[in-house]
């Protein structure tokens, strides 16, 4: 076991513009190896995701968040070949996904990820498209540091040990919103919302602007899937 190296990606390409962060963050964490790679070397066969333990999906504006934040990134992945095959990146992603790879999305990351449909994943359906992101209730690009607090009940593995977080926002769509109650409901009582906004003095999860600073349901900031 010793031997073992954890091998993780950063995708950049497109508008991505946190990579560098990202990519420090992760050798912080302790990857033995983190090579920051061009969307386009992965469609292209150069870079292979199989290569990898840990994908990670950093902050920016892909696309210049034409047509909605990460939608044409999303679409991209879902529909693009990789070069001399007739198998999308999504393929590879899922394949990632299912042989215990861990993926990780912030921000544009995230918006990517709910947009593809990879979360959050119910019953191992990483296609189906159940929540989004949609533009903030204030009308406005929010650019605010906020409290997060973190689910003790979720299976989300990047949150262990961590009660809260201070983080910085900048996105002008960042409130969550489900597809209807059900899927509010079951993301609740499964306990895979893992961030929600908080206010900083009583930790308590809040609706009130600007701690919650897009008017996202249930103070939602982000979630997993079942498996963490």
């Amino acid at each position: 076991m010793g031997n073992v190296k954890i091998r993780a990606i950063v995708t950049t390409g497109y508008g991505t513009n946190c990579e560098v962060e990202m990519a420090h963050a992760v050798r912080l964490g302790g990857a033995d190896v983190v090579d920051i790679v061009h969307l386009s070397d992965l469609l292209d066969g150069s870079v292979r995701l199989a290569d990898y333990q840990f994908l990670n999906l950093p902050g920016g504006f892909l696309d210049g968040d034409n047509l909605g934040a990460a939608q044409a990134g999303a679409h991209r992945l879902k529909y693009a070949t990789i070069k001399g095959s007739d198998r999308r990146l999504i393929d590879e992603i899922l394949e990632f996904v299912e042989r215990g790879g861990l993926v990780l999305g912030i921000c544009n990351g995230f918006q990517l990820l709910v947009k593809t449909g990879l979360l959050p994943g119910f019953d191992g359906d990483y296609t189906k498209r159940l929540v989004s992101l949609t533009y903030n209730d204030s009308g406005r690009f929010e650019d605010r540091w906020v409290t997060l607090r973190t689910n003790p009940d979720s299976p989300c593995i990047f949150t262990r040990g961590i009660d809260t977080l201070e983080v910085p926002v900048r996105h002008g769509e960042g409130k969550f919103v489900a597809k209807d109650d059900e899927v509010l409901e079951r993301l609740k009582r499964e306990g895979l919302i893992v961030f929600q906004y908080a206010d900083p003095a009583t930790l308590e999860a809040t609706m009130a602007y600007p701690q919650n600073p897009n008017g996202s349901v249930e103070a939602i900031a982000g979630i997993t899937d079942p498996t963490g």
